[in-house]
């Protein structure tokens, strides 16, 4: 077993528990705005479709119901203006950082074969790499990488930890370029509900992939969008050629949703009005914490969507972390997300309203 954690860094949250204890002990509690973890309510019709589906005693299946399937494909065509898709499109997931940890797997990649990910990215994808003893690489502009032995190519818009948009002239570029030489192109797009000064786009959106889902797979969470991030509730969306056998890798696996969950997905694609609650709680929060940061000495950096702010003062993330840190606020240091990070930090929105006025309240001093 050693030999395959070995392959691991260090599990990069450990290392802020000191700074966690420091903003624990401010007279008025911590404010966490590090994890990123959804603390408002389930909606009402998700938590009745769970409820209504609790009795069930037999298995579920890896590729999902009918029902969820449907829901999936007709939420594709709304939101994400893809068009033709089709049940054989499509793929539940155990959550999204499962599937990210263990795609490359998955895949069959090995020694020899290279994993690439944005300079700034969510650390799971190079966990991915490691666990299969595939390489790793991250690049600034993903054209410009060296395609021998690139298998798999990452892109994630809106951005995790920056909220950086692509936009459709450089996804569509991305697109052409891994069709040329031969490289899968997953992309991220757990937050793209969650645009703020940019509306992103899928690559599943014809005027990106050019009507074909050849060689792509976007990769969709309803953690923060449903605030379900507790059901652990995500899929697939793209090449039937790569889904295909995914679902019987799956299927060998046992990496099965939950009935409940399935029967709560349903509800959650079906319905956009929560959705827009959810996003307007955290559009107000986003404008106080921005403003709050801004006139405590902070740049904001990208951040256009997401739930994060990326956020500097020209310094050491650590300093920084430490500064926030006496005044009960806690934050993520921007170099859990690759060294270009080391002078940022992450700050989420993912707190109360109340949380948020403190943290407002204490920046002001």
């Amino acid at each position: 077993m050693s030999a395959v954690s070995d392959r691991l860094p260090t599990f990069p949250w450990d290392k802020l528990e000191p700074y966690k204890k420091t903003a624990a002990a401010h007279p008025d509690g911590i404010v966490d705005l590090s994890v990123g973890t959804p603390v408002d309510p389930v909606p009402e019709p998700i938590q009745k479709a769970l409820i209504a589906a609790a009795d069930s005693p037999g298995y579920p299946t890896v590729w999902g119901t009918p029902e969820l399937r449907d829901a999936i494909t007709r939420w594709a065509e709304r939101r994400l203006g893809a068009r033709g898709i089709t049940h054989h499109h499509v793929l539940p997931v155990v959550g999204s950082k499962e599937l990210v940890a263990w795609l490359p797997t998955q895949l069959g990649l090995g020694p020899g074969d290279k994993v690439a990910f944005p300079r700034l990215a969510y650390p799971t994808y190079e966990v991915g790499a490691r666990l299969a003893r595939a390489e790793h690489v991250a690049y600034d502009d993903p054209t410009e990488l060296d395609p021998a032995g690139l298998k798999l190519l990452w892109l994630n818009s809106p951005s995790n930890p920056t909220g950086r948009v692509l936009s459709r002239e450089e996804l569509t570029r991305t697109v052409a370029w891994a069709r040329e030489h031969g490289v899968l192109v997953l992309s991220d797009e757990c937050y793209i509900e969650l645009g703020w000064e940019a509306d992103p786009v899928s690559v599943l959106h014809p005027d990106v992939n050019g009507g074909s889902y050849d060689g792509i797979v976007s990769v969709h969470s309803l953690s923060k969008r449903s605030n379900l991030a507790g059901y652990r509730a995500a899929f697939l969306a793209g090449d039937p050629a790569v889904l295909g056998p995914l679902l019987q890798i799956r299927k060998h696996g046992g990496m099965m949703t939950s009935a409940p969950t399935q029967a709560a997905v349903v509800a959650a694609l079906g319905d956009d009005e929560h959705v827009r609650v959810q996003r307007e709680r955290y559009a107000a929060r986003r404008t106080a914490l921005r403003e709050a940061l801004l006139g405590h000495g902070f740049r904001i950096e990208h951040s256009e969507a997401s739930l994060y702010l990326w956020a500097t003062r020209d310094e050491s993330c650590w300093d920084t972390v430490a500064h926030l840190a006496e005044r009960g606020i806690l934050v993520a240091p921007g170099d859990f997300y690759g060294p270009a990070g080391q002078r940022f930090v992450r700050v989420a929105l993912t707190a109360t309203d109340e949380r948020v006025r403190a943290a407002v309240e204490r920046l002001s001093v």
